[in-house]
């Protein structure tokens, strides 16, 4: 069995990676993405705390399925969003998506 601290270090690297992703880029794709690596992360961290914690219980596991249904679905939309404004704008940098209006 590995140590919990290989676990938690891969999965702050991911969080890292995730939260730069989200602040720098303009692209709305690409910020979707880096929410995605984030989600990754803290499933990570779920199935990581409930193997060395709980190694009988299927808590963290259960957690982490519904997570990735969730981030399915919020996927879904956020891409026919995505694809919604770049039939209007042609572009989907996040400060031109700031401009809509009605």
């Amino acid at each position: 069995m590995e140590p919990l601290v290989n676990y938690l270090f891969v999965s702050v690297v991911l969080f890292a990676i995730g939260v730069y992703g989200l602040v720098t880029k303009k692209n709305a794709l690409r910020m979707l993405f880096a929410i995605e690596i984030l989600i990754n992360a803290a499933n990570l961290n779920f199935v990581a705390f409930t193997r060395y914690l709980h190694p009988t219980s299927v808590t963290g596991h259960s957690l982490a399925m519904f997570s990735i249904a969730l981030a399915a679905a919020e996927a879904a939309v956020g891409l026919a969003i995505i694809l919604a404004v770049f039939r209007l704008r042609k572009d989907v940098d996040v400060s031109e998506i700031k401009g809509l209006r009605g």
